[in-house]
């Protein structure tokens, strides 16, 4: 259909999912054809192979540990968590649980024991798989535990089979930090694997020939979907690193493995930039590569593209629903642009439940129609409800759509900062500072000095030698108005962030200190 002039775009119709449908049989089909061909490559060190798995013998293991909850007592729905690393057994017990109908729920290897605890009692678990290295002083009650030594008995169990299961039954249950800092439960229907198809298509050009080289952590939605779930699918190949230490790892990891797609957060793609390796080399049989978890800055974009020749398509998404606007291979770049919603998808940028006019900034939504959707928020229909206008989901994300569709990101709704009675998005401010070339990263927050003022403040990771307040307050005021400029600038190490690169925001004040805002 022809775009309209107010923010919506409805880009036609995702094929249906087949019912039943079992996520895990899902993923494992496209294997079968090949089943020789090595599916997953575990790398450790300097990227040299720890495992390698082949579809065949990964799916056995797959439906080994179907087999094994089954017989222990796994019911469809039961919650199987899990608490490991980057290993093999992560995927394998991942989606060994969803095959037996059960809800996988994979958690950080950097929870602590009360932090589990605490996940633990909310989506109350019939079994968690615990690695040896974070094995738990304390089981909770009413769990029975895999612990690492029965993991290649569970996988060499006689065979269960895919239980026949509808599309809209749940699937995994990930948990996400929430704006009150409370973890919450997002819970995934079967289908949400199928509608990652339009991903496929319009973000990464996924076919079975492509080798995905993936940077995060297996328990990250990220990396369970982009790096495992969609290159299985379509039957490609999965490099994933147990423990990286540096970031030299992943160019040195995709030439000698032959990496056709790098996927990673911004901030890594900005530590690869910094290193003197030539970068086009290592990256020579890469066709390009994909990012999300934060805002692509254009410095950043076209640094990448002069060093490796190669295209950088970004992704914006979330949780509850994974990625939806993207650029890719028929879909071009646009600098200050996340890209365009995908194939399939009904989003619109809403004032109220009405979509506003081109070029209008607004709250960013997503048709609950959609099939990668989530059922909601585990045991919490009150906040699930919370999120929803009428038929739309609003993300929380302030958004403005151009008159050909693409969609500038301009910060989380609780992210916008207040200057001098203006609302300012920090996003906007990041990008204005980080084209000085003596800044490395920047981040930027509002500051509370006293409860009648409130200032920006700016910190600054340097690219060497730190180019001084005074130097840095003048190329800001040269493309921002003075309203929107820091008032404060902080040098610091490093930016809090989580395990898998993606800025923590709420936590930059405490840079400052005891004596700061």
């Amino acid at each position: 259909m022809p775009d309209s002039p107010l923010s919506l775009i409805q880009e036609g119709l995702p094929e249906p999912c087949p019912t039943p449908f079992n996520m895990a049989d899902y993923v494992m089909r496209a294997g079968r054809r090949t089943p020789e061909k090595i599916a997953l490559t575990v790398l450790e060190g300097r990227a040299s192979v720890a495992e390698t798995w082949r579809y065949s013998a990964l799916e056995r293991a797959i439906l080994g540990v179907a087999g094994a909850l089954t017989a222990r007592g796994l019911q469809r729905g039961d919650r199987v968590a899990l608490r490991l690393g980057n290993v093999s057994a992560f995927p394998i017990l991942f989606f060994g649980t969803i095959a037996a109908g059960g809800i996988a729920v994979p958690t950080s290897a950097q929870l602590t024991e009360a932090e589990f605890h605490r996940l633990a009692g909310d989506m109350r678990p019939r079994f968690a798989a615990i690695a040896d290295d974070l094995a738990l002083d304390r089981v909770p009650a009413g769990v029975t535990t895999l612990p690492q030594s029965d993991w290649p008995g569970v996988m060499a169990h006689p065979q269960g089979d895919y239980v026949q299961i509808g599309p809209d039954d749940p699937a995994v249950l990930i948990y996400t930090s929430g704006t009150s800092g409370r973890p919450k439960g997002v819970l995934h229907a079967h289908r949400a694997a199928w509608a990652r198809r339009m991903m496929w298509r319009d973000w990464y050009g996924l076919g079975s020939t492509d080798v995905m080289l993936h940077a995060g952590a297996f328990n990250w939605t990220y990396t369970l979907g982009t790096g495992l779930t969609d290159p299985w699918a379509a039957g490609a190949a999965s490099l994933i690193h147990s423990a990286p230490a540096d970031a030299d790892i992943w160019p040195e990891a995709a030439r000698a493995h032959g990496a056709t797609l790098f996927a990673a957060v911004p901030g890594l793609y900005r530590r690869l930039l910094r290193s003197v390796r030539d970068l086009a080399a290592d990256f020579d049989m890469l066709r390009h590569g994909l990012t999300a978890g934060e805002r692509l800055a254009e410095p950043l974009l076209s640094g990448w593209q002069e060093r490796t020749g190669k295209p950088l398509y970004e992704a914006l998404g979330m949780s509850e629903i994974s990625t939806f606007i993207s650029s890719g291979p028929g879909v071009p770049t646009r600098p200050g642009r996340a890209g365009r919603p995908q194939r399939g998808r009904r989003v619109a940028v809403l004032a109220g439940d009405t979509p506003v006019p081109r070029g209008t900034p607004g709250d960013l939504a997503v048709s609950t129609s959609d099939p990668g959707f989530m059922l909601g928020y585990f045991g919490r229909p009150e906040e699930t409800q919370a999120t929803l206008r009428g038929d739309w989901f609003i993300t929380e994300d302030r958004a403005e759509m151009d008159a050909e569709g693409y969609i500038a990101h301009l910060g989380r709704s609780d992210d916008v900062m207040t200057a001098q009675g203006y609302r300012v998005s920090p996003q906007e401010v990041e990008e204005a500072i980080a084209a000085h070339p003596a800044v490395a990263e920047v981040a930027v927050c509002e500051i509370r000095p006293r409860d009648d003022l409130t200032l920006i403040a700016a910190f600054i990771v340097p690219n060497g030698v730190w180019p001084g307040e005074n130097t840095l307050d003048a190329h800001a005021r040269q493309s921002l108005a003075a309203y929107k400029c820091p008032r404060l600038w902080q040098r610091v190490e490093a930016l809090p962030r989580t395990q898998n690169g993606k800025l923590q925001r709420r936590r930059l004040v405490e840079l400052l200190g005891p004596t700061g805002a």
